[in-house]
C-alpha cells in the first residue's frame, strides 16, 4: 500500500510535465505548411526547373528556323629566317596578316522534322507542367499526411490524459474502500496497474507528437520546429461532390494529363523520325577579306573582299539502317505512351473507387464511434456509481474502462483515416476539395 500511495503522489507530477510535449514548436496551419513545402521539397524544385528545362527547348526548337550566324578573325605575325637559293637568310616579307569573314547558313527544308520536334518540345512542356502540378499535390498529400498524425497524436495524447485521471481517480475510490475494510487489496493493486498502463499510454502519445512534429518540421523545410494549429485538431473535411463529377476529375487529373502529353510528344517523335527519308536543302552565304601590315593595326588600307552564296541538296540513300533503327525506337515509344495512357485512366478510376470509399467508410466510422464514446463514458459513469455503492465489482469497472480507451482510440483512427483518404482523393484529382 506504501508504494501504492507513492504511485499516486508522483503521477501528478507526471501530468504537470506532459503538457510541455508540445511546447516550444511553432504552430502552423495546414496551408501555410502546405505552400512551405511546395517552396522548399527537393522533389518540388526539381518539378519546377524540369518545367524550365522544357520551356527552353521549346525556345531552342523555334531557333532553329533561324539562320545561324558566325564571325572570324585572326591576325598572324610572320618572321624569323628562311632557306633562300641554299642559303639561310632573314625572312623580308611583311610580317603581319590578317583575316576576317561572317558566314550564315539557312535550312530551308527539311521535310518536316524542325516542325515535328517543335511539337514534341511543345508537349513536353505540356508533361512537364502536368507533373509539376501531380508533384506538388504528391507533396501536399505527405504533408497532410504528417499533419494529420500530429493531430492524432494530439488526440491520443489527450485521450491518454483523461485515461490516467480517470485511472487515478479510481485508485483514489479503491484504496479509500480497502482502508474502509469494504474491498480486497486486490482492487487497489489492479487500480494501480491500471495508473501503471495509462501513464505508459501517456508517455507513448508524448513520443508520437514529438516525433511528429519533427516528420512536419523536415517536409516543410522549417528551421525551427513546428507542429499543427490546434484550431485544425476537430476539423475533419468533406467530400460535397458526387461519384461523377469526381470521376471526370481524376479523369482530367495530373497523372491522365501527363500521360497524355508524353503520348503527343511519342507521335511528334515518331514523326520526325521518318523525315531523313526526304530529302533537306540548305543555303549558306560567307563574305571574307584578308590583308597585310608592317604593322598590328588590323590591316591598313583597303581589304579584297570575297563572298559566296551556296545552295545545297542531300539526299542519303543509304545510312546503315540508322534510320530504320531510329523509326522503330519511336514507334515503340508511342506504343508503350499508348498503353501507358490507357493504363493512367484505369489506374484513376481504381484510386478513385477504392479513395473515396475509404473516406465514405471513414466518415461513418467517426459518427458511429462518436456515439460509441459516449455510450462508453455513460456506461463507465454508471459502473463508478455502482462500485461506489457496491453493488458492482472492480473488474465491471476496468471492463468499461478499457471499453472507453478501445472507443476513444477507434474514434482518433476513424479522424486520421478520413483526413488521409480526403487528401488522396485531392492528390489523385490535382484540385482542393475544400
Amino acid at each position: 500500500m506504501y508504494r501504492v500511495a507513492m504511485l499516486c503522489a508522483a503521477l501528478p507530477l507526471a501530468v504537470a510535465a506532459q503538457q510541455s510535449s508540445d511546447a516550444g514548436a511553432r504552430a502552423i496551419t495546414l496551408d501555410d505548411a502546405v505552400r512551405e513545402a511546395q517552396r522548399n521539397a527537393p522533389a518540388a524544385v526539381s518539378a519546377r526547373n524540369a518545367l524550365r528545362t522544357s520551356a527552353a527547348a521549346v525556345r531552342t526548337a523555334y531557333a532553329q528556323y533561324l539562320p545561324s550566324l558566325s564571325i572570324s578573325g585572326s591576325g598572324s605575325r610572320q618572321g624569323g629566317e628562311t632557306f633562300f637559293q641554299g642559303k639561310l637568310v632573314p625572312y623580308s616579307g611583311v610580317p603581319w596578316s590578317f583575316s576576317r569573314g561572317l558566314s550564315t547558313s539557312l535550312e530551308l527544308f527539311d521535310g518536316g522534322r524542325r516542325w515535328y520536334n517543335l511539337k514534341s518540345a511543345q508537349a513536353n512542356v505540356d508533361a512537364a507542367d502536368a507533373g509539376e502540378t501531380s508533384q506538388r499535390f504528391s507533396i501536399a498529400l505527405q504533408v497532410k499526411q504528417q499533419y494529420f498524425a500530429v493531430l492524432a497524436a494530439r488526440e491520443s495524447e489527450a485521450a491518454a490524459n483523461r485515461q490516467l485521471e480517470q485511472a487515478q481517480e479510481q485508485l483514489k475510490s479503491s484504496t479509500a474502500k480497502v482502508r474502509a475494510g469494504i474491498a480486497t487489496k486486490s482492487d487497489s493493486l489492479r487500480s494501480a496497474i491500471q495508473v501503471g498502463n495509462a501513464r505508459l499510454a501517456q508517455l507513448t502519445a508524448q513520443n508520437n507528437l514529438r516525433v511528429a512534429n519533427a516528420a512536419l518540421t523536415r517536409l516543410i523545410g522549417a528551421a525551427d520546429v513546428v507542429t499543427a494549429t490546434p484550431a485544425d485538431t476537430a476539423e475533419m473535411g468533406r467530400i460535397v461532390l458526387d461519384s461523377t463529377q469526381l470521376t471526370a476529375l481524376a479523369l482530367d487529373g495530373p497523372a491522365v494529363r501527363q500521360a497524355d502529353a508524353a503520348l503527343v510528344a511519342a507521335q511528334a517523335a515518331k514523326r520526325a523520325a521518318k523525315t531523313p527519308y526526304m530529302p533537306t536543302i540548305s543555303s549558306s552565304y560567307s563574305l571574307s577579306g584578308n590583308n597585310t601590315s608592317e604593322t598590328f593595326d588590323w590591316g591598313s588600307g583597303r581589304i579584297p573582299k570575297q563572298n559566296s552564296l551556296r545552295f545545297s541538296l542531300n539526299f542519303p540513300l543509304f545510312n546503315n539502317l540508322s534510320r530504320e533503327e531510329n523509326l522503330t525506337r519511336t514507334t515503340v515509344a508511342e506504343e508503350n505512351a499508348v498503353a501507358a495512357l490507357r493504363d493512367a485512366k484505369l489506374a484513376q478510376q481504381q484510386s478513385l473507387v477504392q479513395f473515396l470509399g475509404a473516406f465514405r467508410t471513414a466518415e461513418e466510422r467517426v459518427a458511429i464511434q462518436l456515439a460509441s464514446v459516449a455510450a462508453a463514458e455513460e456506461d463507465l459513469r454508471v459502473q463508478q456509481q455502482r462500485y461506489a455503492l457496491g453493488a458492482s465489482v472492480l473488474l465491471d469497472l476496468l471492463t468499461s474502462q478499457t471499453t472507453l480507451d478501445q472507443a476513444r482510440a477507434s474514434l482518433i483512427q476513424a479522424r486520421y483515416d478520413a483526413r488521409i483518404a480526403k487528401a488522396q482523393v485531392e492528390a489523385l484529382v490535382g484540385r482542393d476539395l475544400k
